[in-house]
């Protein structure tokens, strides 16, 4: 199973605490770096200070100080960018990565955040219009020739003779990433765009459950639905003995036997014992959200597990 870390920088988290991290992760032998893209934090834990970091500007700073790692976000809301400025910023990111940028995107639902920095926070069913045609435009934008003009005429959004540049360094595109929970739009959205779906913070037998609608969306578009990468993205605490493992549960606010219920969480033992009950399920990716970012020792902790390096 494929092995990734993923960030909540807007719980509190500066930049370089941030690289240090991702670095030792790309010593460790992880696969990829995720970050959230938030702008407010979320929950009564801790102040939030110093801020938010803007996930792309932080990406694009990973992209010149790493070297290996896959890079993109879990994810961005489409409310927060317009697609033809999304397009440019994911494509110049790609470019200064050398290739290693993936494209988690959603319709947004945090409210609180948009309120907090006068972002528009449409209704449900507008949030998706946008993200539906945001997929089409992005795709659309990557896709078209060198030389040639792109054009799109949507209810939400209007592009006229874009020459639809840059270009990614990757081709066709970089992944494009969509996750949740929705039973009907996500599916589809997810059959025709994505390259992974992603359920966050799900049991494995509830994250089998998420999926299903995904694989009838795959089928009824006659697309191999073993052609999208399938994953997980789960909190971890673990821990090589009993009080180390509460200390960091103590680190993050949270309780050691609400952890252990709700997600990857326990000795080293139990987190295998539960990841391969999601790799039972048909989850070939998992992202470990790392709550603390300046526990290097937990990331050593959980590569060894997993026999990384």
């Amino acid at each position: 199973m494929d092995a990734r870390i993923f960030i909540e920088p807007q719980q509190g988290a500066t930049y370089s605490e941030v690289v240090t991290l991702a670095r030792r992760a790309e010593e460790l032998g992880f696969d990829g770096f995720f970050t959230s893209d938030h702008y407010l934090k979320i929950g009564d834990h801790g102040s939030g200070l110093p801020g938010p970091l803007d996930a792309w500007t932080t990406l694009a700073g990973l992209a010149r100080d790493t070297e290996k790692l896959r890079l993109g976000t879990l994810v961005s809301p489409i409310t927060f960018r317009h697609p033809g400025q999304l397009a440019i910023t994911v494509a110049q990111v790609d470019e200064m990565s050398s290739g290693r940028i993936e494209l988690g995107l959603g319709a947004g639902w945090f409210e609180s955040e948009h309120a907090a920095y006068g972002i528009s926070f449409p209704s449900m069913a507008e949030r998706f219009d946008r993200f539906n045609e945001a997929l089409d435009i992005i795709s659309g934008l990557w896709a078209t020739p060198e030389g040639e003009r792109f054009n799109f005429a949507g209810e939400c959004y209007t592009l006229t003779d874009s020459p639809a540049l840059p270009k990614p360094w990757q081709r066709p595109a970089p992944p494009i990433i969509i996750g949740g929970r929705g039973k009907r739009r996500t599916p589809a959205l997810a059959a025709a765009h994505a390259r992974e779906f992603n359920v966050p913070f799900a049991d494995p037998t509830d994250w089998k459950s998420v999926c299903i609608p995904v694989v009838e969306a795959c089928e009824a578009r006659e697309r191999d639905p073993e052609a999208l990468v399938w994953s997980a993205a789960q909190t971890l605490v673990i821990g090589t003995t009993e009080s180390e493992f509460s200390r960091r549960a103590d680190a993050i606010g949270r309780e050691t036997t609400e952890l252990r219920q709700n997600c990857l969480a326990g000795l080293v033992g139990e987190v295998l014992e539960r990841l391969a009950e999601y790799e039972e399920a048909g989850c070939t990716r998992m992202y470990y959200q790392v709550l603390d970012v300046k526990d290097l020792e937990q990331l050593s902790t959980l590569a060894e597990a997993l026999e990384l390096s």
